[in-house]
């Protein structure tokens, strides 16, 4: 595919006439024609005063080759190399409504199923997708008491946000709104680096993703442990975990709009108990409690895990962008809102529980919510935490799944994996995907807490490097492309941006155990070689590989920063 040729608009009103259109809405520009089709077209684009975009319909007729005809007549002194100077940087949850696009990419009136707007997820969903994607509430945080004490967990449950995730999550704002489709990150460092490098990056979130899914049925059993005894080891152990795994990968196959509303319930009512417990605990608090330090005794290993385990992820939702209704817009203000929720569901818990109790360090962990609602509101209140507790699993494990799932849909889309990965079910979802990221979290279940946490941590720490040199390089290379939403700080500043987080990335793989290196190590190994396999079977046509024509051209990025825009 020859490199695509941008042009800068402003919004104008579309014809919704017999003549196919492009809506500002869409994430990704609709098929130009059929895979293996010959076709001669000419777009026809003027530029008139005010910058208003009118484009002819194409004319196609079907050849045995392909004659390309671009006609562009621009009025005034507009050009493209002085379009960056056009759209200025927006405050996060706000767009600049400028936009992009390739002259050599035409719409079409046909699309998949889930293109329909009215299937597509809308803000109040999406804010609590992203909200399952980090966090799912408080539970899970009580290890970072057992490891450093009242204070220092506190401390980083305000702190760490600002270190790692607002860059990261200001940084999604820009690359998902840059890239709205379903390859997410994957796209992002393809676009920069080249493809070798996005198939690295997708082969190490996809799996640092179906390790934390692994987290998920442990975690839901370990909260009715106490209260089903039975589900504490053995074969009913594994006969539930294998019974909610498939329950829940259904729910995934139904469709990401199901998805997205069972989120928002599960949500509230996982929220609300704490809220209660909050109110309860207020005339019990002690806050001399909240002061309880000891340097000497604190597990840095434990501590930075838990923290980072809580508060990453924030990008994950990137891989749903093709699935979001108007991700220009929608998607910068969804991080907004699910960063003030993640935050505060994480800090006001902590606060009003360590205020509320005597310390005893070491029963701070998993699932001691539970038991600090037995002592502050009674045996109803332990219940409903201990059932939010559940619901919030089940809410991180089928949004993790989504995730994961179009992820790989996305990397199909992109010729990147086999074609039978980018088919969708009749419910739209990506049944290929689904199937395989719910048999890697069966095979990973077996895995104890502190190892599943500490291997996709190490893992997600690579991948994040590489999107950190992606959104670097790109803002150094490329600085016309089309950003709706751009992080308000020049070339020095995106740079300093990224110097926190790459700095905790550092401390968090050097606490890595020899153990969680040495897997973590072999499992990168395994996607350097993975991918020349992968090229390999293309060229010798064993499974079939494409690329989707609806998608703009990304690899020769590297030669042309034109071929980056929509």
């Amino acid at each position: 595919m020859a490199p695509t040729t941008a042009i800068l608009t402003t919004p104008s009103k579309r014809s919704t006439e017999a003549s196919p259109t492009l809506s500002p809405a869409d994430p990704t520009p609709p098929s130009i024609f059929p895979a293996k089709t010959s076709v001669d077209f000419t777009n026809k684009v003027t530029v008139a005063d005010g910058g208003k975009l009118k484009a002819s319909t194409p004319e196609l007729s079907a050849k045995s080759s392909v004659e390309g005809t671009n006609k562009v007549n621009v009025d005034g002194d507009e050009k493209l190399k002085n379009a960056d100077n056009r759209h200025p940087s927006v405050a996060m949850g706000h767009n600049s409504d400028v936009e992009y696009i390739g002259i050599t990419e035409s719409p079409s009136p046909t699309s998949l199923p889930t293109n329909n707007n009215s299937k597509r997820i809308s803000i109040l969903p999406l804010i609590f997708l992203i909200f399952y994607e980090v966090s799912g509430g408080p539970f899970g945080v009580e290890d970072s008491v057992r490891a450093a004490g009242p204070l220092l967990a506190l401390i980083g449950f305000l702190v760490f946000p600002f270190i790692w995730s607002v860059p990261e999550a200001l940084i999604t704002a820009e690359m998902g709104t840059m890239f709205p489709e379903d390859g997410g990150y994957v796209v992002w460092v393809s676009s920069a680096l080249g493809p070798y490098w996005g198939f690295q990056q997708g082969w190490m979130k996809w799996l640092s993703g179906v390790i934390d899914n692994a987290l998920y049925p442990v975690l839901f059993l370990d909260y009715l442990k106490s209260g089903i005894p039975a589900l504490a080891d053995g074969y009913p152990r594994v006969l539930a975990v294998l019974a909610l795994t498939i329950a829940l990968t259904y729910m995934n196959f139904r469709g990401l709009t199901i998805v997205g509303w069972v989120a928002v319930l599960l949500g509230i009512f996982s929220l609300v108990p704490f809220v209660i417990m909050g109110f309860i605990s207020i005339p019990k608090i002690e806050p001399e409690r909240w002061l309880v330090v000891d340097l000497h005794v604190v597990d840095w290993n434990l501590y930075l895990n838990t923290l980072f385990w809580n508060l990453n992820y924030w990008d994950s939702i990137s891989t749903l962008a093709g699935e979001v209704h108007n991700p220009k817009k929608t998607l910068p203000k969804a991080l907004f809102y699910a960063l003030i929720l993640v935050v505060s569901g994480y800090f006001l818990p902590l606060l009003t529980s360590t205020g509320a109790v005597p310390l005893h360090r070491g029963q701070w962990t998993d699932g001691y919510f539970s038991d600090v609602a037995m002592i502050v509101g009674g045996v109803w209140l332990r219940w409903w935490i201990q059932a939010g507790a559940a619901m919030s699993n089940m809410g991180m494990f089928v949004t993790e799944m989504s995730s994961d799932s179009f992820q790989l849909l996305g990397m199909a889309e992109r010729g990147m994996l086999p074609e039978f990965f980018a088919k969708r079910s009749r419910y739209g979802t990506p049944s290929i995907g689904i199937l395989f990221s719910a048999s890697g979290v069966i095979l990973l279940s077996w895995l104890s807490f502190q190892e599943i946490v500490a291997a996709e941590n190490f893992l997600y720490c690579f991948g994040m490097i590489l999107e950190f040199i992606a959104f670097v390089r790109l803002r150094m290379k490329y600085p016309a492309a089309s950003r709706p939403y751009k992080i308000p700080v020049g070339t020095i500043g995106s740079v300093l941006l990224c110097v926190p987080p790459t700095i905790l990335i550092c401390v968090v793989l050097a606490l890595s155990s020899i153990k969680v290196l040495v897997v973590s190590m072999i499992a990168i190994v395994i996607g350097l070689g993975l991918q020349p396999l992968l090229k390999y079977v293309e060229r010798k046509r064993w499974v079939k590989f494409s690329t989707s024509a609806d998608l703009p051209e990304l690899y020769n990025a590297h030669e042309n920063s034109e071929s980056l825009v929509y």
